[in-house]
Protein backbone atom coordinates (compact mmCIF):
# COMPACT_ATOMS: atom_id res chain seq x y z
CA UNK A 1 0.00 0.00 0.00
CA UNK A 2 1.11 3.52 -0.77
CA UNK A 3 0.01 6.88 0.63
CA UNK A 4 -0.12 10.10 -1.38
CA UNK A 5 -1.14 13.49 0.03
CA UNK A 6 -2.16 16.61 -1.87
CA UNK A 7 -4.09 19.79 -1.17
CA UNK A 8 -6.97 21.75 -2.66
CA UNK A 9 -6.64 25.50 -2.09
CA UNK A 10 -9.90 27.45 -2.30
CA UNK A 11 -11.22 30.93 -1.60
CA UNK A 12 -14.73 31.14 -0.15
CA UNK A 13 -17.24 33.84 0.73
CA UNK A 14 -18.24 32.16 4.02
CA UNK A 15 -21.90 32.06 5.14
CA UNK A 16 -22.31 28.45 3.91
CA UNK A 17 -20.62 29.09 0.57
CA UNK A 18 -20.24 25.81 -1.33
CA UNK A 19 -17.20 25.00 -3.49
CA UNK A 20 -16.91 22.00 -5.82
CA UNK A 21 -13.47 20.44 -5.38
CA UNK A 22 -14.13 17.25 -7.37
CA UNK A 23 -11.84 18.23 -10.27
CA UNK A 24 -8.94 18.96 -7.90
CA UNK A 25 -9.45 15.67 -6.02
CA UNK A 26 -9.49 13.80 -9.35
CA UNK A 27 -6.32 15.64 -10.40
CA UNK A 28 -4.53 14.65 -7.19
CA UNK A 29 -5.65 11.04 -7.75
CA UNK A 30 -4.26 11.14 -11.29
CA UNK A 31 -0.95 12.64 -10.10
CA UNK A 32 -0.62 9.90 -7.46
CA UNK A 33 -0.47 7.07 -9.98
CA UNK A 34 -2.61 4.95 -7.64
CA UNK A 35 -5.19 2.74 -9.33
CA UNK A 36 -7.28 1.36 -6.47
CA UNK A 37 -7.94 2.44 -2.91
CA UNK A 38 -9.59 5.22 -0.95
CA UNK A 39 -9.27 8.97 -0.83
CA UNK A 40 -10.02 10.94 2.31
CA UNK A 41 -10.84 14.63 1.92
CA UNK A 42 -10.42 16.64 5.13
CA UNK A 43 -11.18 20.26 6.03
CA UNK A 44 -8.79 21.61 8.63
CA UNK A 45 -10.58 24.02 10.94
CA UNK A 46 -13.84 23.84 12.80
CA UNK A 47 -16.06 26.04 10.62
CA UNK A 48 -16.07 24.09 7.32
CA UNK A 49 -17.39 20.70 6.32
CA UNK A 50 -16.94 18.22 3.49
CA UNK A 51 -19.80 16.32 1.85
CA UNK A 52 -21.22 15.27 -1.50
CA UNK A 53 -24.09 16.90 -3.35
CA UNK A 54 -25.36 17.36 -6.86
CA UNK A 55 -23.60 20.66 -7.53
CA UNK A 56 -26.47 22.56 -9.15
CA UNK A 57 -28.02 26.01 -8.58
CA UNK A 58 -31.06 24.78 -6.65
CA UNK A 59 -29.02 22.88 -4.08
CA UNK A 60 -26.51 25.74 -3.87
CA UNK A 61 -29.43 27.71 -2.43
CA UNK A 62 -31.25 24.88 -0.62
CA UNK A 63 -28.32 23.77 1.52
CA UNK A 64 -27.48 27.21 3.01
CA UNK A 65 -31.20 27.83 3.58
CA UNK A 66 -31.57 24.48 5.38
CA UNK A 67 -28.49 25.19 7.50
CA UNK A 68 -29.93 28.60 8.37
CA UNK A 69 -33.09 26.91 9.68
CA UNK A 70 -31.03 24.48 11.78
CA UNK A 71 -28.36 26.89 13.08
CA UNK A 72 -29.36 30.45 12.16
CA UNK A 73 -26.96 33.36 12.05
CA UNK A 74 -27.75 35.91 14.75
CA UNK A 75 -29.15 33.41 17.25
CA UNK A 76 -27.63 33.17 20.72
CA UNK A 77 -24.71 30.72 20.91
CA UNK A 78 -22.64 30.01 24.01
CA UNK A 79 -19.53 30.03 21.77
CA UNK A 80 -20.23 33.67 20.84
CA UNK A 81 -20.61 34.62 24.49
CA UNK A 82 -17.26 32.97 25.27
CA UNK A 83 -15.27 34.24 22.28
CA UNK A 84 -17.22 37.21 20.89
CA UNK A 85 -16.49 36.27 17.28
CA UNK A 86 -20.11 35.79 16.16
CA UNK A 87 -19.54 32.46 14.42
CA UNK A 88 -21.14 30.03 16.87
CA UNK A 89 -23.59 29.00 14.17
CA UNK A 90 -20.67 28.17 11.84
CA UNK A 91 -19.24 25.73 14.37
CA UNK A 92 -22.61 24.01 14.79
CA UNK A 93 -23.18 23.78 11.02
CA UNK A 94 -19.70 22.40 10.33
CA UNK A 95 -20.05 19.84 13.13
CA UNK A 96 -23.31 18.58 11.60
CA UNK A 97 -21.79 18.27 8.11
CA UNK A 98 -18.54 16.74 9.36
CA UNK A 99 -14.92 17.56 8.51
CA UNK A 100 -14.14 14.65 6.16
CA UNK A 101 -15.34 12.29 3.49
CA UNK A 102 -13.95 9.00 2.21
CA UNK A 103 -14.47 8.00 -1.42
CA UNK A 104 -13.26 4.71 -2.95
CA UNK A 105 -11.52 4.67 -6.32
CA UNK A 106 -10.74 1.98 -8.84
CA UNK A 107 -8.97 2.05 -12.20
CA UNK A 108 -7.69 5.49 -11.13
CA UNK A 109 -11.25 6.92 -11.05
CA UNK A 110 -13.35 8.15 -8.14
CA UNK A 111 -16.42 5.96 -7.60
CA UNK A 112 -18.82 8.90 -7.43
CA UNK A 113 -22.34 8.76 -8.82
CA UNK A 114 -23.21 10.56 -12.04
CA UNK A 115 -24.58 13.64 -10.26
CA UNK A 116 -22.35 13.48 -7.17
CA UNK A 117 -19.61 16.00 -6.51
CA UNK A 118 -17.27 16.51 -3.54
CA UNK A 119 -17.86 19.90 -1.96
CA UNK A 120 -16.56 22.12 0.80
CA UNK A 121 -19.22 24.01 2.75
CA UNK A 122 -17.60 27.02 4.41
CA UNK A 123 -19.86 27.98 7.28
CA UNK A 124 -17.75 30.78 8.77
CA UNK A 125 -19.10 34.32 8.96
CA UNK A 126 -16.42 35.78 6.70
CA UNK A 127 -14.49 34.96 3.52
CA UNK A 128 -11.75 32.41 4.04
CA UNK A 129 -8.85 30.79 2.25
CA UNK A 130 -9.12 27.05 2.89
CA UNK A 131 -6.49 24.39 2.46
CA UNK A 132 -8.23 21.05 2.12
CA UNK A 133 -6.15 17.90 2.66
CA UNK A 134 -6.63 15.10 0.13
CA UNK A 135 -4.99 11.85 1.19
CA UNK A 136 -5.03 8.67 -0.85
CA UNK A 137 -4.16 5.18 0.26
CA UNK A 138 -3.99 2.39 -2.24
CA UNK A 139 -2.04 0.51 -4.83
Amino acid sequence: MKIHTGFAEIETRGHSDIADITPRVAEILSESGLREGQVTVFASGSTAGITTIEYEPGLLRDIPEALDRIAPEGADYHHDAAWGDGNGNAHVRAALIGPSLTVPFTDGRLLLGTWQQIVVVDCDNRPRRRRIAVQLIGA
